[in-house]
C-alpha cells in the first residue's frame, strides 16, 4: 500500500512539475523577448550609427594607430575606445572635414616576400589582390583652449560617406570624395 501512495505522489509531482513548467517556459521566452526589444530600442535612440575608426594621428589624449569607435550624439562628436579616455568634440568646433580613399597593401613584409618569391611574374598578380581600400577623414577643429588641431581617421571602405553625411547633416562642411561623387552623377545625368 505504501508503495502505491507513493507512485501516486510520484505521478501527482511529475505531473505537477509539467504544469509549471509549460507555463514558465512561454513566461520566460516572452519576458526574453521583451528585454531584447528594450535594448533594440536604445540602440535606435542614438543619433548615429557607430563606426569602428582608427585614429591614425593627431587626437589630443590618445595614442596613434588606436582602434575605437566613432559616433555623433546630439551636437557632439565621439570617439570613444574600451580602455582609455572618450574624446568628444562638439560639432560647433569643427571647421571642416575632408574625406579621402586610399588603398593600403595587406600582408606587410611576409607578402612582399612572397610576392618576389614567385615565378614567372607571378607576384604582380599576388600584388592585385594585395590591396585593400579605406576611406580617410580628417577633421580641423578648435579645442577648448581655442588652439587649432587636426585629426585623422581611416575606415573601411563606404563608411567614411556614412560619416560625411551625418556630419554635412549636422551643419559640418564636408569636402572630398562626396564633391567629386556628385560631380560624377552631374556628369553621368548630363550624358544621357
Amino acid at each position: 500500500m505504501t508503495r502505491t501512495k507513493n507512485m501516486c505522489y510520484e505521478r501527482v509531482s511529475s505531473n505537477l512539475l509539467f504544469r509549471i513548467l509549460r507555463c514558465l517556459v512561454p513566461a520566460s521566452c516572452f519576458a526574453a523577448s521583451l528585454i531584447a526589444h528594450d535594448f533594440d530600442q536604445v540602440r535606435t535612440a542614438s543619433s548615429s550609427p557607430v563606426l569602428r575608426a582608427r585614429a591614425v594621428l593627431g587626437l589630443e589624449g590618445v595614442a596613434n594607430n588606436s582602434m575605437g569607435e566613432l559616433s555623433i550624439q546630439d551636437d557632439v562628436f565621439v570617439y570613444s575606445r574600451r580602455e582609455g579616455p572618450t574624446v568628444r568634440m562638439p560639432l560647433s568646433e569643427i571647421q571642416g572635414a575632408f574625406l579621402s580613399q586610399e588603398d593600403k597593401q595587406v600582408g606587410g613584409m611576409p607578402m612582399a616576400l612572397g610576392r618576389a618569391a614567385t615565378p614567372y611574374g607571378g607576384g604582380r598578380v599576388i600584388g592585385l589582390f594585395a590591396h585593400k581600400k579605406y576611406d580617410f577623414m580628417t577633421l580641423e577643429y578648435f579645442d577648448s583652449n581655442g588652439g587649432f588641431h587636426g585629426t585623422i581617421y581611416q575606415l573601411s571602405k563606404g563608411q567614411g560617406q556614412v560619416l560625411a553625411d551625418e556630419l554635412g547633416a549636422k551643419g559640418v562642411h564636408v569636402s572630398g570624395l562626396e564633391m567629386a561623387s556628385a560631380k560624377q552623377r552631374l556628369e553621368t545625368n548630363n550624358v544621357k
